[in-house]
This record gives structure tokens, sequence and C-alpha cells, in this order.
């Protein structure tokens, strides 16, 4: 294992850096149609899982369908690189990148990788997690919904964390904006999403939390379609901006957004 290397200032200062964003919103507001604000297709990679392309069907944007959960961990394998802290038998080590690497073999071009959605991909997961052993009881042999639920709450970080170090690429996770009511009828808004681990930790792995919704300001006009980028703010949205860049409202222009936070989209 190679010991740690020191990155000076410099070649800090002029890596690459692109952002990790959970893009929210309730269906229908058009989070998909964000594919669109990008000036060049060509450079974004549509990662479809739910198959729900309707409003770009005339976009000419590269592709790759997503249907289970071992694809979506080879192409997170892919995309983030092998990683030395897994042993050759695990996923995300070495091996597991050789073994996938000839798979996807022009994904290196692609600027940005948009996922949609982070909504679906956990349903892959839990389909898949509930058919591994540790789903059923060793006694029984019955199913054991806390294995599933354990298991799916692993998987889905391990592979955030995997596109988390794809440091020079912007990605996007969309994921469907939901009002949920707790026991004590108090109400928030959270990621739609299989389990409640990942929902909970997700905040510390994305550097942007963005709501896309349709936003009353009180002023008699009908509501407008904008970004809510900053907590707390007046509908209590979830948002995180980690690099103390974006207003509380930003307009609905995703290549905008992007261009802002790292200054490496168009700057039109």
């Amino acid at each position: 294992m190679s010991a740690p290397q020191i990155i000076s200032a410099d070649q800090r200062l002029s890596e690459k850096r692109g952002a990790k964003i959970l893009l929210l919103g309730p269906t229908g507001v058009g989070k998909t149609s964000q594919l669109r604000t990008f000036h060049d297709p060509s450079r974004v990679l549509f990662v479809d899982v739910e198959a729900g392309d309707l409003a770009v069907l005339d976009l000419a944007v590269p592709t790759i369908r997503i249907d289970d959960w071992p694809a979506a961990r080879d192409l997170a394998c892919r995309i983030g690189g092998p990683s030395p802290a897994f042993a050759p038998t695990q996923c995300y080590s070495q091996a597991h990148f050789d073994a996938v690497g000839g798979a996807f073999p022009d994904l290196d071009h692609f600027e940005i990788l948009f996922f949609d959605s982070l909504t679906e991909v956990s349903r892959l997961c839990f389909r898949w997690a509930e058919q591994q052993p540790e789903s059923f009881s060793e006694r029984s042999g019955k199913k054991d919904v806390r294995g599933a639920f354990g298991l799916l709450g692993r998987e889905m970080l391990l592979w955030l964390n995997q596109l988390q170090h794809a440091r020079p690429k912007h990605i996007i996770f969309v994921g469907v904006l939901e009002r949920v009511v707790d026991e004590l009828r108090v109400a928030t808004w959270q990621l739609q999403c299989e389990g409640n681990k990942t929902s909970r930790e997700l905040p510390a792995i994305v550097d942007e939390i963005v709501t896309y919704q349709f936003l009353d300001f009180g002023d008699n006009k009908p509501p407008q379609r904008g970004f809510v980028c900053v907590t707390p703010n007046p509908w209590s949205y979830p948002a995180k901006d980690r690099s103390g860049r974006l207003e509380q409202i930003e307009p609905p222009d995703l290549n905008k957004l992007l261009h802002k936070l790292t200054n490496h989209g168009d700057s039109k």
C-alpha cells in the first residue's frame, strides 16, 4: 500500500472538481427536463433508472439504462475507480474495477452524470437486498425485514460514497420530494427513498441539496419554479450549500448552477 502523498496548494487549486448534487422535487415539476439546460449534451451521461424520459425523448443525450442493482454497482465502480480499502472479493475493489472496466469503455469523457432517479435506485437495491441470505432468519428461514433494510442501508451508502469520490465529475442525483407526517403530526419534506438510513446520511455525502419546487412568495402572483438552495427557507424545504456561493433562491437552470458552484460549466 502506497503512503499518502502531500498535494501542494497549487496542485489542489488547479484540480478539476465536480459538484455532487441532490436535486429534489415533486413529480411533474420538471426535474428530468433539467437535462435541456446543458448546452453540450454530448458531455452528459443520462443514467436512466426509472424509464421516465418522456420529457426528453427528442434530446440527443447519451444514455445508460440500469435495471438491477449489480449493474448500478458496476457503473459506480467504473465511475469512481478502484478503492484500495476493499479486499479483492469485495465490490469497488481493484478486481471489481478490472472485471467491469471493459463493459463501460467510453465514460471518461463525460463531465456530468445525471442519475434519474435516486428514488428508483433505492428500490433496485432493496429488491436485491431482500433476496440475499442475510435477509432471512437462519433459524426459521423466514424473511427478516430488519436484515433486508440493514443490508439496503449499507449497500446504498457504499454506492453513494463510491460516486462521491469521482472528484472531477459533476454528479446529479435526482430524487422525488415527499411530505411526511410523523406520529406527532409534524410534517417534514424529505427524499422519497426505501429505508431511512440513506435519506438520513445523504446530506453528509453530497455537496449540495437543491429543492426544485413551485414557490409561492405571497405576492398574489402564481407560484414560480425555482431552486431552493439554502436553509432555513420560508417553506422548510431540504437544502444545503457546501460551497457558500449560492443564494437562497436560484433560477431553475442546472447548467448555470454548476457554473456558479465550480466555474467548470458553460458560462452562458
